[in-house]
């Protein structure tokens, strides 16, 4: 019989605001109303509590989901947990080097996957052949690897035969998190939420080091209050942390180009150094700069790693100063052809008469269409009035086919663009981009607003 064994177990932001069963937040989930329309519970977001009236007629419509076939989700007390592998060594190294612990079920669980959708099918429906055994909390680099003869939390798994996984915001979707079922040995997670802070910040050379736990909305929090911001903006900002990204070399919203001779980038295009923690020791670069001409890049066997070499532990990356503005627009195209060739065209503009806002992304016709069936219920004549000029704006006087359903489009798809810079640079971004996207019989859409940005990344 399997005992709890845990020590100074920390309540972090997983076990106390995420959900257990799927993405995102506890309180944040769509329900309907007494009228059957659906709404957003919760306050994190600009469509919580609102009414979205197309957003049922939509599913129903093209996710076939009738609504009076229920499918609840299992409750965790009634799902089958594998109880761990044991080995009191572990137990009593982490006891002595005083490092947080536990083998509780729910704790397991939570670090045993990521977010694909047979994770999320797993945790409602079926079960996990194989969970991690403990779930480890480091405080510091030296709880990960050993500093000054002090126990570390590698130390103890090479001394023990056992295998670790990290764990950033637990957002993979390529499997990295999950416990191969044939594996014997005792597997710790590793959950990295403590070591959460920015070290410092430099802001003669624009450069930030942060430990790797940080989440990405609070490391972008953090330097908006300083005046900068960090320009990586993935789809799960608000639960992936900074390690998890290099990790994962993850791509951002914002990668483009911005502010003439800057950029933003992926990760690795922002990464300065890394400490990397192994079972052979501390693996990093001897110097903190951009680039080194000679040799391979030791970056890139980091990047991407995925936790199967080690763990991240500190991160140094590039940072800018804040846009003096930032704007969000909207474009709008009969097709996804004409869409697909102004992005063509944007891509071919030479060097020096090149447009490139933060961000620009194009949705097809089915991502657009449910962008609109999740917009919300206008409480307003204007906002109502505004939306159906809209509407006539791009079906009437701009010749686009009429909609087939609930007053869309059958073909049309749309971009989302986001405009950083000086006052003057955005204007004239905005200018350009939006007289080339006539040329593609693109139309501008009357409701440019950070929502159409928010609606492509759901």
């Amino acid at each position: 019989m399997n005992h709890l064994k845990e020590h100074n177990v920390p309540q972090s932001y997983r076990d106390k605001i995420l959900k257990w069963n799927g993405w995102g937040y506890a309180d944040s989930y769509f329900k309907l109303n007494q009228a059957g329309h659906v709404t957003m519970a919760g306050d994190k977001y600009d469509m919580s509590g609102q009414v979205m009236p197309h957003f049922r007629p939509w599913f129903e419509a093209n996710l076939g989901v009738d609504l009076d076939y229920k499918t609840p989700s299992q409750k965790i007390t009634d799902m089958e947990i594998p109880p761990p592998v044991e080995n009191d060594e572990i137990y009593d190294g982490l006891l002595k080097a005083n490092i947080s612990f536990s083998n509780a079920p729910r704790m397991r669980l939570m670090r045993a996957h990521g977010h694909t959708v047979h994770d999320i099918i797993h945790l409602r429906h079926g079960k996990f052949p194989r969970l991690p055994d403990i779930v480890v909390w480091p405080r510091s680099e030296k709880d990960v690897q050993t500093v000054c003869n002090h126990t570390s939390i590698i130390e103890l798994a090479m001394s023990t035969n056992c295998a670790i996984i990290p764990i950033g915001g637990g957002t993979s979707v390529s499997n990295a998190l999950e416990c191969p079922d044939y594996e014997k040995r005792v597997v710790l997670s590793m959950d990295m939420a403590l070591m959460d802070k920015i070290i410092w910040i430099d802001k003669e050379n624009l450069t930030c080091r942060a430990e790797a736990g940080i989440v990405g909305q609070s490391l972008e929090r953090q330097l908006n209050d300083k005046g900068f911001t960090c320009g990586h903006e993935p789809d799960s900002i608000e639960f992936s942390t900074l390690g998890g990204w290099v990790s994962t070399r993850a791509s951002g919203m914002k990668k483009n180009k911005h502010l003439h001779s800057l950029r933003y980038g992926n990760i690795e295009d922002l990464l300065v150094h890394v400490n990397f923690a192994t079972a052979k020791g501390m693996i990093q670069k001897q110097c903190q700069v951009p680039r080194i001409s000679s040799g391979p890049d030791l970056h890139h066997v980091i990047l991407g790693s995925e936790g199967t070499l080690g763990v991240v532990t500190e991160v140094t990356i590039k940072i800018f100063p804040l846009p003096e503005v930032k704007r969000h627009g909207s474009l709008v195209f009969p097709d996804f052809a004409h869409g697909v060739e102004f992005f063509r065209e944007v891509a071919r503009q030479r060097q020096f008469q090149r447009i490139q806002p933060a961000s620009l992304r194009l949705m097809d016709n089915e991502q657009f269409i449910m962008g609109q069936a999740l917009k919300v219920e206008s409480k307003s004549f204007w906002a109502s009035l505004k939306s159906s000029m809209s509407r006539m704006y791009v079906t009437k006087w701009k010749g686009f086919h009429p909609a087939f359903y609930f007053l869309q489009i059958d073909e049309m798809c749309a971009a989302t663009c986001v405009f950083e810079g000086t006052a003057e640079e955005v204007n004239n971004e905005e200018r350009r981009l939006y007289a080339l996207a006539e040329r593609y019989k693109g139309v501008v859409s009357l409701c440019t607003v950070r929502a159409a940005y928010s609606s492509a990344n759901l």
